[in-house]
């Protein structure tokens, strides 16, 4: 394996050097070749066989992944968290092992709990891939962002990159952060207050409660959904007045700059955070990161199933 990749895990991109994210993204490109030719398969991974454990509901993401599996000619098998021995009381360990004794060469997982992938990740010997774990992080989204951004704009170094909504429980934002930062970008965050609180500052970002304040100056908006499923009621001022403020409407569109990125990691509460018109406008790469997401992915199996024994 290649000397700028050594792990078998990715659990998340704030321990990544700027090397090793540079080198996932290098390789997704190689990857992204392959999906444009007429047999979109490499036998990458022959003979391995990947398990998706979705304890939390997905459509792209563990869509995503499986079809980069298949395209890397492993083997897959899916499990959900209403399908699996966890709803009979058993552990996510023994449950894991079990997974492992069947020889599963790469899990990937989305769990409610943030840390569960690593607590995986410390006991098993395949390879753990997180597929979003509670509010902590979710690294192949925030790969995909920074791909798809360095693709269409040719670079990421010095760009302003917004990140709009719901920030205090993100795990799509974190990993942006923790990426984008690194990558050289000028990240500012917007959003209530009770959603983007001062403490991200820390992390080396801006913070502003005011969206038209920030918006003429953005070369990439990328509006996050609110996550009523991990809130109380409290943070959130509620739908219309959110829309109101923190909306990327029709009007606050005619901001951005000709050239802005508009993005969204999915799924698209239309109307709330994002216009329609807005969503599926010129400026709108949204089905581009759905796209990148597949190649990115492809990337980050190769590399942790080929370390992973």
């Amino acid at each position: 394996m290649n000397e700028r990749w050594t792990r078998k895990d990715l659990l998340g991109l704030r321990e990544l050097s700027i090397d090793e994210i540079n080198f996932i993204l290098e390789t997704a490109d190689a990857f992204k070749q392959v999906g444009a030719r007429e047999i979109k398969k490499v036998p990458a991974l022959r003979g391995k066989t990947l398990v998706n454990f979705f304890v939390e509901p997905s459509t792209r993401t563990r869509t995503s992944f499986e079809l980069a599996a298949f395209r890397l000619s492993a083997d897959v098998i899916n499990i959900t968290a209403s399908g699996s021995s966890l709803t009979k009381g058993e552990t996510l360990k023994d449950t894991a092992k079990n997974l492992e004794a069947l020889h599963a060469d790469i899990l990937v997982l989305r769990h409610s709990s943030a840390g569960a992938p690593q607590f995986l990740a410390e006991r098993l010997k395949s390879s753990v891939i997180n597929a979003g774990d509670g509010a902590h992080e979710h690294p192949t989204q925030g790969l995909l962002d920074a791909y798809t951004i360095r693709e269409k704009r040719g670079k990421i170094d010095n760009l302003h990159v917004v990140i709009i909504g719901d920030i205090l429980f993100s795990r799509v934002a974190r990993s942006n952060i923790f990426c984008l930062t690194k990558l050289g970008a000028r990240v500012t965050l917007v959003g209530p207050s009770t959603l983007v609180p001062r403490d991200f500052e820390k992390l080396g970002v801006t913070v502003s409660h005011k969206i038209d304040n920030v918006l003429p100056d953005a070369d990439v908006v990328n509006l996050l959904r609110i996550q009523h499923e991990r809130q109380r009621k409290e943070y959130f001022p509620g739908t219309g007045e959110y829309t109101r403020l923190f909306g990327l409407t029709k009007a606050r569109a005619k901001m951005l700059k000709p050239d802005c990125l508009v993005m969204h990691p999915g799924p698209i509460n239309r109307g709330v955070e994002i216009d329609s018109e807005v969503a599926d406008g010129s400026r709108s790469v949204i089905l581009d990161q759905v796209t990148n997401g597949l190649a990115v992915r492809m990337a980050v199996l190769y590399l942790c199933g080929g370390i992973a024994t």
